[in-house]
């Protein structure tokens, strides 16, 4: 859909063709229809497109703030699994030195290439909705360095075992930001959300009012609301990608 492909776009250029180009468009439309249409007529349809239009309005801003408060939501998810996964490398760094023999320095250096790949590589692969392989190799890596510890007393089993479940929850929290990187709204909801819209405003011309440029500026108006929360929803819709993503400082 074309609002999902606005996704990664510059926030300015989402705004300009989203908001101001649809907005003038739908300002556009009571005149035109005021040239083919008369006046009398319109009013005709004043008392009962209004229940309705009541109706639909309703309707669709429900859908309109349900997909707000969702991509909201995921981004803030987001967010919080890379703040969640740089914590938890920083805690297993720390347990590592607690690992007896060569298995302490070869987690550490797993953890740090780890770390540098996934700003290198997984960042960039994301904003296409993809992952890097080099990142899952690293960490595989980590994996592989923390399970040649042997440990000999309580201690060390301790000590592995927290490194272990502190190392599945990176894994858990990359998971995470790599599942929400191609977006949450499905094509169907974009389908529903920019078809939603057209049908609203276009609800509006079939209302006359006696002063035109009031019925134009309430129409803009209407638009520009509506357009505005579809912007809102493109532009956080994709949490690692466009202008409005979730960066990498917390891993570095």
């Amino acid at each position: 859909m074309a609002l999902s492909l606005l996704a990664t776009q510059p926030v300015w250029l989402s705004s300009i063709l989203l908001v101001g180009v649809m907005t003038l468009i739908a300002m556009a439309g009571p005149v035109l229809v005021r040239r083919r249409v008369s006046l009398d007529q319109l009013r005709l349809n004043n008392e009962v497109a209004g229940f309705k239009f009541a109706t639909v309005g309703v309707l669709y801003a429900v859908l309109l703030g349900f997909a707000v408060i969702t991509v909201w939501e995921k981004l803030s998810e987001a967010e919080n699994a890379v703040a969640q996964e740089a914590a938890t490398v920083a805690t297993l760094y720390r347990l590592a030195q607690g690992i007896e023999g060569d298995a302490s320095a070869a987690l550490r250096d797993s953890l740090t290439r780890y770390v540098k790949v996934a700003i290198a590589e997984d960042w960039p692969a994301m904003e296409q909705g993809q992952e890097s392989r080099a990142v899952t190799q690293a960490l595989n890596n980590a994996y592989a360095a923390l399970l040649t510890f042997t440990p000999s007393d309580a201690r060390g089993a301790a000590v592995l075992a927290e490194a272990l479940h502190q190392l599945d929850a990176v894994t858990q929290a990359r998971r995470t930001r790599l599942v929400l990187a191609p977006g949450t709204i499905p094509r169907v909801l974009w389908l529903v959300l920019s078809g939603g819209a057209i049908l609203t405003i276009g609800f509006t011309l079939f209302f006359g009012t006696e002063n035109l440029r009031a019925q134009v500026t309430m129409t803009g108006i209407l638009s520009f609301l509506i357009f505005s929360g579809l912007l809102i929803i493109t532009a956080i819709d994709h949490p690692f990608a466009g202008a409005v993503r979730v960066q990498p400082e917390a891993l570095s």
